[in-house]
């Protein structure tokens, strides 16, 4: 993996759905006609629902599960998110549209025996769009 500092890995396409982005609404009690009334979201700027900005930064384990040559670590225990040092929202993802995940490798280092941080950058862009929905510096350690 260490071999791998640098390198990028992009995922397969994943369609955000109505039924998605609602089910986020529920879960989360984040009800914001925006999200949720596809009437009134069309009346503002966007045209139509979109999704939540937690919702596509939550995508992130779907995504890098959709990567089709990702490498396997032997012997992992558990892997658990640490922390963000950046995320931002550039771009709504309207509902129907497809993203996927763009994942940088930016440093793995060994914390303590059986311990490894890792810091991926991820851009999650959204198909026929110039502009990223989101870009983020996400810390996981991997305990093997």
């Amino acid at each position: 993996m260490a071999s791998r500092v640098g390198s990028e890995q992009v995922s397969d396409w994943v369609e955000v759905s109505q039924e998605m982005i609602d089910k986020f609404a529920d879960a989360t009690g984040d009800h914001q006609f925006i999200h949720v009334n596809p009437q009134m979201a069309a009346m503002t700027p966007f045209g139509g629902t979109i999704a939540h900005g937690f919702l596509t930064l939550s995508l992130m384990p779907l995504l890098s599960s959709k990567i089709a040559d990702a490498p396997k670590i032997e012997g992992v225990k558990m892997g658990v998110n640490y922390g963000g040092n950046k995320v931002r929202f550039i771009q709504p993802v309207r509902s129907g549209k497809r993203v996927r995940g763009r994942f940088k490798l930016m440093e793995l280092v060994e914390k303590r025996p059986g311990q490894w941080q890792q810091s991926n950058e991820l851009t999650v862009e959204i198909e026929g769009e110039e502009k990223p929905a989101m870009i983020a510096e996400w810390i996981t350690q991997i305990f093997v």
